[in-house]
């Protein structure tokens, strides 16, 4: 069938290629396509320059030396304030960054989404966002105000990931959730967009209510994968919550000799399949419970 989009991990990440510039969705710790993140620690793509509303998304690229460049607004398990291996990449000087306010950051994106070059923000001025990101220009009003802005530039993605609550072999996805925020974003800012789903149907049928939940239209889904518990650790509401256990032993690891590796070999490198048996399985993680904020 022609329209089938569905696609392996790894067919997936075969179509990355180093050097690109990789939008990551979700928040923090939450709602992040981290079945398409380990694929991308198993593989040889290296230099990339990732845009993200940092989680362990950032932090494990960047223990594994797959981040040339970092485009972001904060990098954070949330109850643990900093990411920890994003913390020795930066201390280290391993990475070139570029830091935003959150605001901007979704005003970055949303210039890429709609094909414009930037967009005109009140945010940043007078602050050190300026001071420590000098190619940052003002712009004037071309209007009798002559108010000065930032004029924030879009941030334009190669590709982008996003993980979905359902979808279908389409390219039809559903965010379901209290907080599904910028998902939509990246895949409009993007060359390319691959989804990661939990539930995956030959046809979604929407209701007109359903279809609010449909953020994005079809024909921006380069490919969609199967990957049921595919944000863990991070939270997928209302799927399960986050494995904070597992996400604190992710942090202890950072503080010991040979962490990260230990922790690429146990959880990572033996494949998917491994590493749902080695997090408890399917069942473990759906009663994960959903955090309160």
């Amino acid at each position: 069938m022609a329209l089938n989009k569905q696609k392996t991990a790894a067919e997936v990440v075969a179509q990355l290629r180093s050097g690109m510039t990789l939008g990551i969705g979700g928040w923090g710790p939450r709602r992040k396509p981290m079945s398409l993140v380990r694929e991308i620690l198993r593989s040889d793509l290296k230099d990339l320059t990732v845009v993200s509303y940092g989680g362990p998304d950032v932090g494990m690229l960047c223990a594994a030396g797959k981040v040339r460049k970092l485009v972001f607004a904060f990098a954070t398990l949330d109850a643990i304030p900093l990411e920890p291996y994003y913390r020795k990449a930066r201390e280290s000087g391993a990475l070139e960054v570029m830091e935003f306010d959150e605001g901007m950051f979704e005003w970055g994106l949303r210039a890429a989404a709609m094909r414009m070059s930037f967009l005109p923000t009140r945010v940043g001025l007078a602050t050190d966002v300026l001071a420590k990101n000098p190619q940052l220009k003002t712009i004037a009003s071309p209007y009798a105000d002559g108010e000065v802005y930032v004029a924030m530039p879009a941030l334009k993605l190669d590709a982008a990931l996003i993980h979905v609550n359902e979808a279908d072999r389409l390219g039809n996805t559903l965010l379901r959730g209290a907080d599904t925020f910028f998902d939509h974003l990246y895949a409009r800012a993007a060359e390319s967009c691959y989804v990661s789903t939990e539930v995956l149907h030959e046809r979604l049928e929407l209701d007109a209510e359903t279809a609010k939940q449909n953020a994005f239209e079809r024909y921006l889904v380069t490919a969609v994968v199967h990957a049921p518990c595919g944000a863990h650790p991070t939270y997928m509401g209302p799927h399960y919550g986050w494995d904070m256990e597992h996400l604190k032993r992710y942090n202890a690891s950072a503080t010991e000799e040979g962490g990260w590796q230990k922790y690429l070999e146990e959880f990572v490198a033996p494949g998917e399949e491994q590493y749902l048996t080695r997090i408890g399985g399917a069942e473990r993680v759906g009663k994960l419970k959903l955090p309160v904020f």
